[in-house]
Order: C-alpha cells, then sequence, then structure tokens
C-alpha cells in the first residue's frame, strides 16, 4: 500500500500481523531514586529485603499466569528474573551502598541495577547484553514495592478514551510490561527504540501481537489519538488512513488472522506427514540469543548454529573459556534437545581481520572452513576443546563443514580423539559419544557419500554451496541471479544419491540451506526421504503445517 496522501511512519518489522486502533502513549511514573542519607541502615536494608522478597513471589506468580500465553519455555524468563533477584552480587553491591553510605534503598538498588546494566551491555555475547533490559526491569519492581504500602504500586498509565482499541505507542516495553497487555484493548505496539532480538519481541510474536519498533523521533505525543492501521509484518504505521486503505487492510487482517489461527494448531506437535512419517524440524541460528526465538518458533531443535559469528563478532582470536561459556549457554537454555554446532566456517564472504587471510581471487573456493582448521589447528583445537568441555551440558552434535575427501573426515576425527584424550586426563567432564557429522556442500561430498556415511554419525545438506558449485556460478554474484537453478536436475540427483548412501548405513540425513526452507522444494525433500529439515525459526509452523500435507 504506498497512498502519497496518507503519512507513514516506517520502522522496524518485530511482530506480523494488521491491528487497527487509536495510539495511546504508556507514562511511566518517575521512580524517586535520589540518593538520600539514612541514619537507620539496618532497617532500611531489611526495607530492601522486604520488598526484593515480595518481588520474587511477584514473579512467580507472573510466571504460572504467563504459562498459557507464553508457553513453559518462554514464561521461564520470570523464573530467571527471580534468580538475578537472587544474586549474590547484586545483593551485595545493594547492601554496601546502604550500609557503607549510609544510601536509601531506592538509590541502592538503581545504582546496583546501572552498573549491573552496563556490565552486561559490554560483554561480547548477544545473549547477556540482552540481560541488561532484564536488571533493570527487576529493579524497577523492587523500587515500586518499596515505594508502595501494598506491594502494588501502579507504574505506568496508558491514557485511553471509552471502549477503543488502542496502540500502544512507548520508547521500549519490559518483558513485564508486554505480558500483562490486556489484548482485549491494546491490539498493537509501536516503539521509538527496542531490538528483535528483545525478549519483548519475542513475547509479541508468541501473543499474536502486531508490533513495529525502532521507528524514532517520528513517533510523538503530538500522534496520540490518532487512528492508525500498523502492518507489523511490513514495519509500517499509517496514520488516519482513508476508507479505501482500511478496506484493503481489513480484508488482509481477516486472510492473515485465519492463517495464523490455522499455523498455531500446529504448535507443540511433532512435525509428521499425511503418511505418519515424522521428520525432525530444527531451528538455524547464529548467536545465543537466537535461542528466545527457537523456544518461541516451537522448533524441535537446533539444526545450524553457525559458531563462526563468535569469531565474527570478536576482536581477537576466542579463546577457549569464553567459547565454553557460550556453547553451554546454548545447551542448557536448550534442554536436552538437540544442538548441532558447525565448526568455524571462516573465509569466502566471511572474513575476521586477525585471521590475517591472504586474497584470494576465488575464495569461496580458497582457504575456508575445514581448509583453515586443518592448517591452523591450534584454532581448531581450541574450538573443539570448548565443544568438548560444553557436551556435558546437553544434547551436542559437531558438524564440519566444506568437506570433500575421507582424509578430511578423519584429520577431524584425529583432533577430536586427541582433545577427548587432554581432557579425560584433566579430569573434565564430557561425553565422549558426541555425535559427529558432516556437510555435503560440494559436490565431491554428495558424489562419495557412500564413502564418507562409515565414518560419521549424520549427514547436513547445505544446498546453497551445493548450488552453486554444482552449477559453477558464484551465488554472490547478482548479476547471475538469472542463471541460477535452485530446482536444477543435477541439485536434484546430487541430494537424492546423499541421502540414499546415508541410509545405507543407517545414518540420517538433513538440510540446513535455503532449499530445506524452500516450500516450492518440500514436497521434494519428503519424496527423496529427508530425515531432517532446519530453517530459520520464523518459518518453523509454517515447514511444519506444509509437511503435514505431504507423503
Amino acid at each position: 500500500m504506498n497512498n502519497s496522501n496518507i503519512v507513514q511512519l516506517k520502522g522496524i518489522a518485530a511482530s506480523r500481523g494488521i491491528a487497527f486502533g487509536k495510539i495511546a502513549f504508556l507514562r511511566r511514573n518517575a521512580l524517586p531514586t535520589k540518593k538520600r542519607y539514612i541514619e537507620d541502615t539496618q532497617a532500611e536494608l531489611e526495607r530492601f529485603n522486604q520488598a526484593r522478597a515480595s518481588a520474587i513471589t511477584q514473579l512467580g506468580d507472573l510466571y504460572e499466569s504467563s504459562l498459557e500465553k507464553l508457553g513453559e519455555q518462554n514464561a521461564v524468563l520470570f523464573q530467571i528474573h527471580q534468580l538475578m533477584l537472587d544474586d549474590p552480587e547484586y545483593i551485595q553491591n545493594i547492601s554496601d551502598l546502604i550500609v557503607n553510605e549510609h544510601a536509601n534503598a531506592e538509590y541502592a538498588v538503581f545504582t546496583t541495577a546501572t552498573k549491573f546494566k552496563e556490565m552486561f551491555l559490554a560483554m561480547d555475547n548477544d545473549y547477556m547484553q540482552g540481560r541488561a533490559t532484564d536488571v533493570i526491569d527487576v529493579s524497577r519492581r523492587v523500587v515500586e514495592i518499596m515505594l508502595s504500602k501494598d506491594g502494588n504500586l501502579k507504574s505506568h498509565s496508558i491514557q485511553a478514551s471509552g471502549n477503543e482499541d488502542i496502540i500502544l505507542a512507548t520508547d521500549d516495553l519490559a518483558p513485564s510490561e508486554t505480558v500483562q497487555l490486556d489484548k482485549n484493548k491494546v491490539t498493537g505496539i509501536i516503539t521509538t527504540q527496542g531490538s528483535t532480538r528483545s525478549h519483548t519481541v519475542i513475547f509479541a510474536k508468541t501473543m499474536g501481537m502486531p508490533s513495529v519498533i525502532q521507528i524514532g523521533s517520528s513517533l510523538n505525543e503530538s500522534l496520540e489519538g490518532k487512528f492508525v492501521i500498523v502492518d507489523g509484518g511490513a514495519g509500517l504505521v499509517l496514520i488516519e488512513p482513508d476508507d479505501a486503505t482500511i478496506k484493503i487492510y481489513q480484508e488482509r487482517k481477516r486472510n492473515e488472522d485465519a492463517l495464523m489461527a490455522h499455523l498455531e494448531q500446529f504448535r507443540g506437535k511433532k512435525t509428521v506427514t499425511a503418511s505418519g512419517r515424522e521428520i525432525k524440524l530444527y531451528a538455524n541460528i547464529g548467536a545465543v540469543s537466537d535461542i528466545d526465538l527457537v523456544t518461541a518458533s516451537d522448533a524441535e531443535g537446533i539444526g545450524l548454529f553457525r559458531s563462526e559469528y563468535i569469531y565474527l563478532n570478536s576482536k581477537d582470536y576466542p579463546d577457549e573459556q569464553s567459547q565454553f561459556d557460550i556453547y553451554k549457554s546454548v545447551l542448557e537454555e536448550m534442554h536436552n534437545k538437540v544442538v548441532i554446532i558447525r565448526t568455524l566456517d571462516i573465509g569466502a564472504d566471511k572474513t575476521a581481520d586477525y585471521f590475517m587471510l591472504k586474497h584470494e581471487d576465488n575464495p569461496a573456493m580458497g582457504l575456508r572452513a575445514v581448509r583453515l582448521c586443518l592448517t591452523r589447528s591450534h584454532i581448531f583445537k581450541t574450538q573443539l576443546r570448548a565443544l568438548y568441555r560444553a557436551s556435558a551440558f546437553g544434547n551436542l552434535h559437531i558438524m564440519f563443514p566444506m568437506i570433500t575427501s575421507i582424509d578430511e573426515v578423519m584429520a577431524c576425527k584425529k583432533y577430536c580423539q586427541e582433545v577427548q584424550d587432554e581432557l579425560k586426563a584433566e579430569g573434565i567432564a564430557f561425553n565422549p559419544k558426541v555425535p559427529l557429522g558432516i556437510m555435503v556442500e560440494t559436490p565431491a561430498a554428495a558424489l562419495i557419500s557412500d564413502e564418507l556415511a562409515p565414518l560419521v554419525d549424520f549427514f547436513s545438506i547445505g544446498s546453497n554451496d551445493l548450488t552453486q558449485f554444482t552449477l559453477a556460478i558464484d551465488r554472490q554474484n547478482a548479476e547471475l541471479n538469472s542463471f541460477m537453478q535452485p530446482y536444477h536436475n543435477s541439485v536434484k540427483k546430487l541430494i537424492a544419491m546423499t541421502i540414499k548412501n546415508a541410509h545405507a548405513y543407517g545414518k540420517w540425513v538433513g538440510i540446513c540451506g535455503e532449499l530445506g526452507a524452500d516450500e516450492h522444494f518440500t514436497k521434494t525433500l519428503i519424496e527423496l526421504d529427508i530425515d531432517e529439515i532446519s530453517v530459520v525459526p520464523s518459518s518453523i509452523l509454517m515447514m511444519r503445517a506444509k509437511i503435514s500435507t505431504l507423503g
């Protein structure tokens, strides 16, 4: 819809769907957190501890009330918030300010919260950066309780008249604010700030609340009370649209709502074909913070964790401990579901300066992925040590990319054995039976898949590279798009050959490239007897619904 007479605000699409209503701004009450001198520090300390205990109880109630709205995997955030309030360092910081500086508890709580927020934001870890919003949220709750005699101070208000639907506007929402929204009143969310990786966005998606974030200063209080349409899928807010536009979006909303209602029927169910064959439906991710998207999407596991992003987001080689912390966090967050972590695929279109890779005329076929690992074994072994240490905390599978030969697989397995021997000698716990797999993304790997299958536990087809190498087309070159044929019969034959050879040795085969999420190709994959499909989290329910009609 592009009507030049209608004012449009452009933001980031956060939660798909169409919503209608009048803009109402969320107004938070200012909390008095200015420093005051307290004579009786023990009484002030007790005041803080009582409020903290009440906050923990409230969060427990919020967890229980959120289970139906969000599901257990998302509602668990409020249990994490409870743990934050029990964190010894958090409590000690606040207590020290009260006792040593005679500070009032409100000041001590927010000073500590700000300190922790800055600490989280400084971490080179998306998941921990996401905790910055959480520590402010829980701290605000404690302060509100201290300022309220009954422990239920109303911290914010929404100015709305009558019983009309409203579009909630604000700078950003805390997770606890989002989950407590009245869906019978609030039909959509628009914010000036926010992050697509935040729990607020995850919750909005789970609750089916159309949302547009990062609109910026164009979303201001001069728009209070104006009727708008929120197009969460396009990241648009239409201000005071005409009747014709409203009619068009009403029809779109009917279609959208019908689709979402249909897809929700598949939440919590196994992915099964029409003939009853079960397919594993996993998610592709690149960061720990994406775990929330995985759980919200109802994926059955992680089919591809791109570990190279740990390296790409670092200014130097990430050490063993920092990698271990990340892998351990992923595995624990997935609660023993399968997590397939691909060893670093640096090179080609993904480079980091500190690797000091030489210029290559054809980097896609150059020193990358497993070739880089085998030529710089110290980097490879550091990652493998971190992976095997983390294997004690969940259902880890390790996968090697860009394999072309038996020698490469044997070399990878040799390093795995060396790492296991070292960890055993050091008395460090690990799972000695971590399944090992390879990416089949070169024609060479597909053509000798009958020789590779006995050496590994599973295959995962990387259709993006497999297609470009089979067709001799650089997928990064936009001028060649018209020549790129993802359904080319040669690619299909290589996929079919790979699956057949793997099954002959009792090994399972997945696919994690773009063809896996291509609904036009899903029927072919099912007919070829694929075992697992890994796609972006947002496609999980759509794929599950599609698969249920096939085979």
